[in-house]
């Protein structure tokens, strides 16, 4: 069942089961889920109780996560429109050729991203494959490097680099504990040091799985002004 508290001026929503258990448990999940386990037949009014003392935390958690959440705006791929590019704005410049003696390309210059066309409707698909192909290139070159660092410095023998690039709504990258590095294309509208922040946050999780006190100090200790790239992330794509 779902259900909510307020806290202050926040609305906490949560997702609440009851099964056989002896403690009350609380999860706040990347998803921005937050999930509420109780024992059976446990009074809603305790279970809000045990919300409210934790609200403080449960606000960081979801704060925490929404750093990993893409908030780009819906772009129309129109000439004038700005578009980032490793932390640069660049505007769109779109030149039509009907006659078609120019074969379709885009190129890139200190100020447009120019994307040369003899039919409007396929510009948004070859600045999105543009995208594509850089994130690809330019996340391989990233995280390979860091990747062998973590396996050499902590000894993770089991770990097997594989890059993957996937469109995810609601995260910016993840890291399956055999070392599949996942992440998001948006990631290459940002700067260099944000797209390093997510990739050694996740193979921070090589380490430690789960977002303990020791996870944090070890991505501090790879990244120590990782607070700073994470605030220029939630900052830039929004």
């Amino acid at each position: 069942m779902k259900d909510y508290i307020d806290f202050g001026s926040k609305k906490i929503e949560f997702h609440l089961e009851f099964n056989n258990r002896k403690s009350l448990g609380i999860t706040v999940t990347p998803a921005l889920e937050v999930l509420v386990k109780a024992p059976i037949e446990t009074p809603i009014e305790k279970i809000k109780e045990k919300l409210q003392k934790k609200g403080p935390w449960i606000l960081k958690q979801l704060s925490f996560f929404l750093s990993f959440h893409p908030k780009t705006p819906t772009r129309k791929f129109v000439s004038g429109e700005t578009h980032l590019y490793l932390g640069r704005q660049y505007r769109l410049k779109i030149i039509h050729d009907e006659s078609k003696t120019v074969q379709d390309y885009l190129k890139i210059n200190r100020q447009f991203i120019e994307v040369y066309v003899s039919d409007k409707s396929k510009v948004e698909i070859m600045v999105k494959n543009w995208y594509l192909a850089k994130a690809k290139e330019r996340f391989h070159q990233l995280a390979k490097p860091l990747f062998e660092q973590f396996v050499s410095k902590y000894n993770l023998t089991d770990a097997n680099y594989q890059l993957v690039i996937r469109e995810m709504p609601t995260r910016w990258g993840s890291c399956t504990p055999k070392g599949k590095i996942i992440l998001n294309p948006e990631l290459i509208k940002a700067p260099k040091g944000c797209i390093e922040y997510v990739i050694i946050h996740e193979l921070c999780h090589l380490v430690h799985h789960d977002h303990t006190q020791k996870f944090i100090d070890l991505q501090t200790k790879e990244m120590p002004d990782w607070e700073k790239w994470k605030t220029k992330l939630e900052k830039l794509l929004a």
